[in-house]
């Protein structure tokens, strides 16, 4: 599926979508998480890889965690709704928010029923059962494969906004997916609705083209183009100095990624069937400061 490393282009959206935020983004000086930041809302042109030019995982600087990443989104679709939960699949982002729960009303390690576990994994059905959108999701598009409602939400308003009825530690800001079939290929579109541009999105595109790379397995298409868009995309200003060197960086041609081929059902996988290949990184920055 991917072109040879020699016929694949260098690939500077993600690098482009940084100088696009510090050139245009508005100076928001209220945030909750206590720091300034340049935002850009709804403006941001959104990224399209064509798979067979490499995976997005950004070379601007290294990810050397970039299987953690996908652990996450592993944890994610098998409902993990606790961060313990989320933990035993190789994933420790989660780990500073042990016991924030509580101010919520909840078990100190439970991320609520508002999140991306319970909302993927275990979404209220009218019956009072329960949904698990991608069981649904893999049986639609082998089912009917030319529809237009291959969709899954991580989004439970009832949760996750501000207010009394609040049972989530961080409410969803990534996950609204819509896959279509186009001309025997299988394209996946990610629309996220915070993004914190430096740390949190090369996080995000990595685990969700992993996510249809796994779809494309179980489901036999081959990948066609990984679709990121954003809403409120951000730099805090701690950050800019950091985002400048890596917008000053030469664009590299994207790694590839490979599956095991022999998982064939979605909720098999784990981190350690998933390799990276040919990945040709700048200097890693493990000091951009992060926002909780």
């Amino acid at each position: 599926m991917y072109l040879p490393r020699n016929r694949r282009q260098p690939d500077a959206q993600y690098q482009n979508k940084l100088e696009y935020v510090l050139q245009n983004g508005i100076p928001d000086e209220e945030t909750y998480q206590g720091i300034g930041a340049l935002t850009c809302f709804g403006t941001l042109p959104r990224m399209v890889f064509d798979l067979a030019n490499g995976v997005p995982l950004i070379n601007e600087r290294k990810i050397g965690f970039w299987r953690k990443s996908v652990a996450e989104i592993i944890a994610f679709i098998h409902g993990a709704r606790t961060i313990d939960q989320i933990e035993s699949f190789g994933c420790d982002f989660w780990k500073d928010y042990k016991g924030d729960g509580v101010k919520l009303g909840l078990e100190p390690n439970d991320m609520g029923p508002g999140s991306y576990g319970a909302a993927f994994a275990a979404y209220e059905k009218p019956d009072g059962g329960v949904l698990n959108q991608f069981e649904q999701l893999i049986e639609q598009i082998k089912q009917y494969p030319r529809a237009r409602t291959h969709l899954i939400t991580p989004w439970k308003p009832y949760y996750a906004v501000r207010g009394e009825h609040r049972k989530v530690i961080v409410a969803p800001c990534h996950g609204w997916l819509h896959f279509r079939v186009l001309q025997g290929k299988l394209h996946m579109r990610m629309d996220q609705r915070s993004a914190d541009m430096p740390i949190g999105v090369p996080s995000n595109m990595i685990q969700y083209t992993a996510l249809l790379l796994m779809v494309c397995q179980v489901t036999g298409y081959p990948p066609g183009n990984y679709v990121h868009s954003f809403s409120d995309a951000h730099i805090y200003e701690d950050q800019i100095p950091w985002v400048k060197e890596m917008v000053s960086r030469k664009p590299r041609a994207l790694p590839i990624m490979k599956l095991d081929p022999s998982i064939k059902n979605l909720f098999d996988f784990r981190p350690e069937h998933f390799s990276i290949e040919e990945y040709d990184p700048h200097p890693a920055m493990s000091d951009i400061p992060f926002r909780k």
